[in-house]
């Protein structure tokens, strides 16, 4: 086991030596997301020192950033008069920096300042693809094209992939990351990233590779240790889009997206969706199906348990949202999107590694928070069709 974990400063400027003395470590990378982890450290002073707000936690495993970002809860202090060390144990809690990301919301008129915002514009993308929505959103309200004060220091964007199909969306006041996911899901499948590049920060999206003639996972391979495996109906096979009414008309535009294949292999199950926009002359009503469509998938959820070997390697031989392969013990073998990888560590057992694999509901966030996100979108929506 090869791990290191430094403190730096916004500017990746690092602020002492290497941490040491660690007894733990759990950090979480996932799709589309930002990272999740913790460490806890004997408080030593040099280490206090180092823990301050705005300082970033880069954890390095065998020699490549696993994960970087700022750390949300620096200090979460334990100390009694029984404690070993002396001076307490201190617990981290960090992100990847595309959670400084996230703390952004969209504005309908990037350019202007907050006051000079006009009650009834929307941010709109009509059939572009889903790449350059990505980029545009988080370049003009976060990145080198937002207002000065909304900028995050370093946060570059990385040269275009050339990924993703063309889709439609507009957004005014939603949380950043939430238009970005919605398009990436309706504009092919992609995914969006940031990674640490010498003194930069680099935001870019890439498309996921098909791994499953490579990245395997079996008993027979040594490289399965676990597994959860669950498979459930989908929660919509037919998305039934209805436009905005248009005030002083009765004519309302409808459109309808389906899974033909999923119906035919469970059941048709129809989902009502308010589609945000009075017509689908750009396709932003099939974006939406086609979103309502992708999130009510057949949730394929299977967790496991996985140990790196020569052969195969989390984060050198695959990647989040690459579709890989594995062997069930009793004979079926799955193929789906890697959606989170967990890197969990101590001193004494050594590391182990952890794929969540599956559907979009295969995530390590619970069913309900996805719930409460999606409620919270289109209450959004509901309220900003008031303005």
């Amino acid at each position: 086991m090869a791990i290191t974990l430094l403190i730096t400063d916004k500017n990746m400027v690092v602020q002492g030596d290497p941490l040491t003395g660690w007894t733990s470590l759990d950090a979480t990378v996932k799709f589309n997301e930002p990272a999740a982890g913790s460490v806890a450290l004997p408080a030593y002073p040099e280490v206090m020192a180092q823990l301050q707000p705005g300082n970033r936690m880069v954890v390095i495993r065998n020699g490549h950033i696993w994960c970087a970002g700022p750390m949300e809860q620096p200090t979460d202090y334990d100390w009694s008069v029984d404690s070993a060390n002396g001076v307490g144990e201190v617990t981290v809690n960090f992100s990847d920096d595309l959670a400084t990301i996230a703390g952004h919301i969209t504005w309908p008129e990037p350019a202007l300042t907050w006051a000079g915002q006009h009650g009834d514009t929307w941010r709109e993308f009509n059939t572009v693809t889903a790449e350059t929505i990505i980029r545009t959103l988080v370049n003009e309200n976060a990145g080198p094209g937002a207002r000065t004060d909304r900028r995050i220091p370093n946060l570059v964007l990385a040269p275009a992939a050339g990924v993703g199909t063309p889709t439609s969306l507009r957004t005014r006041f939603e949380p950043v990351l939430d238009p970005c996911r919605l398009a990436a899901a309706s504009g092919g499948g992609i995914g969006f990233r940031t990674w640490q590049d010498g003194t930069q920060i680099r935001f870019g999206c890439y498309a996921p590779a098909d791994k499953t003639g490579t990245a395997r996972f079996s008993v027979g391979l040594g490289n399965l240790r676990g597994v959860n495996f669950s498979q459930s109906a989908p929660t919509s096979t037919h998305a039934l889009v209805a436009g905005t009414e248009t005030e002083g008309s009765s004519i309302r535009t409808f459109v309808q997206t389906s899974d033909t294949t999923a119906a035919a292999t469970w059941w048709r199950v129809e989902k009502y969706v308010d589609g945000g926009a009075e017509n689908n002359d750009t396709g932003e009503l099939t974006a939406a199906g086609t979103a309502e469509i992708a999130d009510g998938a057949a949730p394929v959820s299977l967790a496991t348990v996985t140990v790196d070997t020569e052969e195969l390697q989390a984060g050198r031989d695959y990647q989040l949202g690459d579709r890989v392969a594995v062997a069930l013990p009793h004979g079926l073998q799955v193929t789906d999107l890697v959606r989170a990888i967990t890197l969990q560590a101590t001193p004494d057992e050594g590391e182990q590694v952890a794929a969540v694999i599956g559907s979009q509901d295969a995530t390590t966030d619970p069913r309900t928070v996805r719930l409460i996100r999606t409620l919270s979108r289109r209450l959004g929506q509901l309220e900003n069709k008031r303005r």
